[in-house]
């Protein structure tokens, strides 16, 4: 399975975060550790979704929807506070 997954900064709330992993706690875990690169000058990072897909493909096309334009809109409307 892959993970769509949607992060936030909790120190600076309007920073979010999306990517794709097969291993979300691996993932969480490097971003608050600092090991990723755009993500560790935002720490620490909570968990606000993750949406799952059998292709990685899938998820990729899904990730990028929500990294631009209409889905960002999407996102901001539904998950962010």
């Amino acid at each position: 399975m892959q993970t769509v997954y949607v992060l936030q900064s909790e120190r600076f709330r309007e920073k979010v975060y999306v990517g794709v992993t097969n291993d979300i706690e691996r993932r969480i875990m490097e971003h608050n550790q600092g090991l990723s690169g755009y993500t560790s000058k935002f720490r620490p990072w909570k968990l606000l979704t993750t949406i799952q897909f059998h292709s990685r493909s899938k998820a990729e096309e899904f990730e990028r929807y929500l990294k631009h334009g209409s889905g960002f809109s999407f996102l901001k409307r539904h998950f962010l506070n």
